[in-house]
This record gives C-alpha cells, sequence and structure tokens, in this order.
C-alpha cells in the first residue's frame, strides 16, 4: 500500500511523498562494527539520501531487475546496507529494501522526525535542552536537513523551521552519532 506523509508545522503544509507503508517503524540501528563498502570505500551502512524527486527501486542490482517500487519525492532519506558495483541496496523507512543506482543517492543528510509515532508532535527547541524555548512542533514524517549532531541532539531545518530535536525521534540518523 502506498501513502503520503504530509508535512505540516503548525499551519505550515509542504508536498507529498509516496512511501511504501508496511509498519511501524522504530529508529535505525547501525552494525555493531562499521565496515568499508567494497567500491565506494565509504561506511557501509549509512544514512544518505534521493538525489532526485523519482527514483526506481529493483529487486537486484542491475537494470535487468524488475522495478520493485517507485519513490517520488527527493530528499528522503534512506539506509545504504549493501554495495555491488556501482548498485547500492537500500532500505527505507518502513524497513523495506531494494537496489537503486549510485547516481541516484546523494550524501546530503535529511531525516524524518518519529515516522513510527502517529497523533503526537515532537517539540523542536530552540537549543540542545529540553528546557529550551519550543521554536516548534512537528508532526511524525515531517523532513529536514540535518545540520549537526551532537550529545544525544540534532539540529534539523526546512521549510519554515530551524531548531534542535532529540536524536532519538528522528529517522536518518544513528544513535550517538556525530555530525558537524
Amino acid at each position: 500500500m502506498r501513502w503520503l506523509v504530509v508535512v505540516l508545522i503548525g499551519a505550515l503544509a509542504a508536498a507529498a511523498a509516496g512511501m511504501v507503508a508496511t509498519k511501524a517503524s522504530a529508529p535505525a540501528r547501525p552494525a555493531a562494527e562499521t565496515n568499508l563498502g567494497t567500491y565506494s570505500g565509504l561506511p557501509v551502512p549509512r544514512f544518505v539520501s534521493l538525489k532526485t524527486d523519482r527514483v526506481n527501486v529493483r529487486g537486484g542490482p542491475s537494470r535487468d531487475h524488475d522495478v520493485t517500487w517507485v519513490f517520488t519525492r527527493s530528499h528522503l532519506p534512506v539506509e545504504i546496507v549493501a554495495e555491488f558495483e556501482t548498485w547500492r541496496r537500500i532500505r527505507d523507512v518502513d524497513g523495506q529494501e531494494g537496489w537503486v543506482y549510485h547516481s541516484l543517492l546523494s550524501g546530503r543528510r535529511t531525516a524524518m522526525v518519529a515516522p513510527w509515532v502517529s497523533k503526537e508532535t515532537v517539540t523542536l527547541r530552540a537549543d540542545r535542552s529540553a528546557e529550551a524555548r519550543i521554536a516548534a512542533r512537528l508532526e511524525p514524517g515531517v523532513l529536514g536537513n540535518v545540520r549537526a549532531c551532537r550529545a544525544g541532539w540534532c539540529r534539523i531545518s526546512g521549510q519554515g523551521f530551524d531548531g534542535w530535536v532529540q536524536q532519538d525521534r528522528l529517522w536518518g540518523v544513528y544513535p550517538n552519532e556525530s555530525i558537524d
């Protein structure tokens, strides 16, 4: 089943994204040991984002494999879990996996706010503290650019918001990952 994630911040509504919704997801966890990809030399697993607003996800690492589904929104976070030549096996927020051609992925870090909860907002703070001024309340599924992560907090920004959210409320960053 396909679903739309509508981004809401107060009265602000952004464009919708097509994604496969099969089950509630919890924050991703990296492997106990981070390995380097045989082809890229970069860590596997690692988070990246979709470069374009149309990305075919295939059943295997070649154009000969059928398209399993299509992402229809750029900048969604995905996790690279394997590499084969110029193809990357990715995992999406719902835990679905498939193969994407490497040039359709970007190193730009984005994160989705608490997609595993519903009917509950996540507080965006002006600073890295639970006592800091509330900058906004974000709906589950809001997409933001990751600016920094440290000490359990990440600074994210997007259309109409900028602030700090607790790191464990995001999908697209690992627990205790530092990003500068």
